[in-house]
């Protein structure tokens, strides 16, 4: 085969998708939507190790897994945050029992998101692109000369690369329809707080009293201390003006 003919034949294979002709509207029935769901809650307990016992068993029960978990201990509570994936099926029914048994909710968000329309498409590309994997397949069997081979393959090479790429997003929504993520916060008020509004015995106004005169002049040395630019030009203004004045004292 002649050169020229083979290059014609390998032109011949458009990558490039071309418009369409006319808008399609895609109905998907609502058992084949994939959807996306999330939340985020902050649970108050009474005793802290009690409430994460709960939600560990919760969690084995429902067949979920930790993908985080921090322990916080502040000045007013201390408690876990947790990043937990459940299955998608069961995310309601788990939410439900840390609501009715677990402790106080202090807060809770839960969010749907729709991303039918980007698999649907994801689709169509690696559909698209291993066709186009097969056409060059075939060209590169008819290709006569080193030229038409390197070429063809640098474009396979290329569209390979592509379809990895769909591979690994249609990968990551699939795992993200299946499991659901709830950003769950247990947490526990500490008995005695320097921030508290509660008062309480003499000795802890005396202890609410000596910490916060103890950070008022901390924040006070560190306020002074930011302000060294200015006591620099403060210093330098006063030695010109002491330096004139003498001259001038001189000069008399």
């Amino acid at each position: 085969m002649q050169q020229g003919e083979g290059m014609a034949k390998m032109e011949s294979v458009d990558d490039s998708p071309s418009p369409p002709a006319q808008e399609t509207v895609i109905v998907v029935p609502d058992s084949t939507r994939k959807i996306i769901r999330d939340g985020r809650m902050e649970i108050r307990v009474k005793n802290l190790e009690q409430g994460k016992h709960d939600v560990d068993t919760l969690v084995k029960r429902y067949h979920g897994y930790y993908a985080d978990e921090t322990f916080n201990n502040m000045d007013y509570a201390h408690g876990y945050t947790l990043r937990i994936r459940i299955p998608s099926v069961s995310f309601d029914a788990f939410i439900a029992e840390i609501e009715s048994g677990v402790g106080e909710v202090a807060f809770k968000n839960i969010t749907s998101r729709d991303v039918t329309e980007e698999y649907i498409d994801l689709e169509t590309r690696l559909k698209n692109k291993r066709n186009y994997l097969i056409r060059y397949g075939d060209l590169l069997k008819q290709a006569g000369s080193v030229k038409d081979i390197l070429e063809i393959a640098e474009k396979t090479r290329l569209i390979e690369e592509e379809v990895e790429s769909v591979q690994g997003r249609l990968k990551y929504l699939n795992h993200q329809v299946d499991f659901s993520t709830l950003e769950l916060q247990i947490s526990r008020k500490n008995d005695f707080s320097v921030y508290t509004n509660n008062k309480g015995r003499f000795v802890d106004r005396l202890k609410l009293s000596l910490v916060k005169g103890w950070y008022g002049l901390v924040s006070f040395t560190l306020f002074v201390i930011r302000l060294w630019p200015f006591w620099i030009i403060v210093g330098v203004l006063y030695y010109l003006i002491k330096t004139i004045i003498r001259k001038r004292k001189k000069l008399r």
